[in-house]
């Protein structure tokens, strides 16, 4: 399996997982360092350092979704990462700060930038 395919690999189990609500298997593919970083509207909003933090965000947000699904509509692949182009939709389960009530729909199309060493991922960028 080339060094693409296994990345390719990678990311689709993620997202899968993602959308499965299976935050055990998201961790398959990361490095114990993964740093993971939110960005909306240019701005860094949430960063965790290392798997355990990432667990922890992975567990609360679980609880935020009744339903949640990433699509990747495209992949690009260069040395040392793999961008997923994005289209997202969400239901919200909880009311949340902001104004965003139970039962209210997310839609957004963004991006996630997985970098790799090796066959880890040791960094995630979504960027919506």
């Amino acid at each position: 399996m080339s060094k693409d395919e296994i990345r390719k690999k990678a990311v689709e189990n993620y997202v899968k997982s993602y959308n499965d609500f299976d935050v055990e298997n998201m961790l398959k593919d990361l490095d114990e360092n993964v740093v993971f970083r939110n960005i909306a509207d240019g701005t860094v909003n949430l960063t965790t350092e290392g798997i355990a933090e990432f667990r922890e965000q992975a567990e609360r947000a679980v609880n935020l979704f009744s339903q949640r699904e990433q699509k990747i509509t495209r992949l690009k692949f260069s040395e040392n990462e793999v961008e997923a182009e994005i289209s997202y939709s969400g239901i919200i389960a909880i009311d949340l700060p902001g104004g965003l009530k139970s039962g209210g729909k997310i839609e957004l199309d963004g991006k996630s930038i997985f970098r790799f060493a090796a066959d880890k991922i040791v960094e995630i960028e979504d960027i919506g």
